[in-house]
């Protein structure tokens, strides 16, 4: 058997059974809810599995999009072949009851690709690809609405907008303020040196590779007191050829001591890179308005 040029594994736990998973991964009307434009599947050996369409990589017509199933046993794998950058490749949807968590399983992707396209960056690219589909698959799967990242977008971007009961310049000091960053943001290592082009960082660590590399913002890009703080923010995994995103926080006043608070994480390579940070920062926003709200941000 031919070794493969690449292969890429990642894994999600999901709250839903098997059953329930599988359904969502193998009939249409649900792969359209949270995978693709359009969908076709002949849930046999050798049946059609294509997904095309402006939410699918590449924006595959439908005669471009049209794979085939490798092997399908209900409740627990599927496999279809999958053009990629040109190349052959073979993904396998894997299914798993998760380990002390009755109802709920673990889908594993195995994407195997006989030939390695020339396409730049690939581990990555095809890992946040996988990130954005499973991070899609969990939403659907609560009821909640998908991402839908259109993959001809030559501006993918992200945003989203809360409400805080405080005003403007208490947000702006939880932001900038070393104490009051570390009340929510719950790292020692923050550093901030607060003017253009001065250090912005979290102190945050991750592991890409078997190797602990610094993630989150560095430098301050845009800064108007109380009103706009501009960072950059490398790739995750550390690989200096990675262009560097953006993420901005805007303040406006809404009210008496009251600030609409909207983050825009924009400036990414390809719409595959909006990865699972869209399902990251709902949660990130919550965590700060709760420190201002409760006093954790105050001077």
């Amino acid at each position: 058997m031919t070794e493969p040029a690449f292969v890429h594994t990642f894994d999600v736990p999901l709250k839903a059974t098997a059953p329930r998973v599988f359904a969502a991964l193998t009939t249409r009307p649900a792969l359209e809810a949270w995978y693709a434009e359009h969908a076709a599947v002949a849930l046999t050996v050798g049946g059609v599995f294509a997904c095309w369409g402006r939410y699918s990589y590449g924006t595959p017509s439908e005669v471009d999009a049209r794979g085939r199933i490798t092997a399908v046993e209900p409740d627990r794998r599927l496999a279809f072949t999958w053009t990629f950058d040109g190349a052959d490749t073979e993904v396998t949807w894997t299914l798993a009851p998760r380990d002390g968590h009755d109802g709920q399983t673990t889908l594993t992707v195995t994407h195997r690709f006989a030939t390695r396209p020339s396409t730049r960056l690939l581990p990555a690219l095809v890992d946040d690809l996988w990130r954005l589909q499973f991070g899609n698959l969990a939403n659907h799967l609560k009821g909640e609405p998908p991402l839908r990242v259109d993959f001809a977008d030559p501006s993918p971007q992200l945003c989203f907008s809360i409400e805080i009961a405080a005003p403007p310049a208490r947000v702006f000091h939880a932001l900038t303020d070393p104490d009051a960053l570390r009340a929510w943001v719950a790292v020692p290592a923050v550093k901030v040196d607060l003017r253009v082009g001065g250090r912005y960082e979290w102190g945050w660590t991750t592991t890409a590779d078997g190797i602990e590399v610094p993630t989150g913002p560095t430098t301050i890009l845009e800064l108007v007191p109380n009103e706009k703080l501009v960072t950059d923010w490398p790739d995750w995994r550390g690989d200096p050829a990675h262009p560097k995103s953006r993420v901005s926080w805007i303040l406006e006043p809404v009210g008496p001591d009251r600030t609409k608070l909207t983050l825009r994480h924009d400036h990414f390579w390809r719409p595959a890179h909006l990865s699972d940070y869209a399902f990251g920062w709902p949660g990130f926003l919550e965590g700060l308005r709760t420190s201002v709200e409760d006093g954790g941000a105050h001077r």
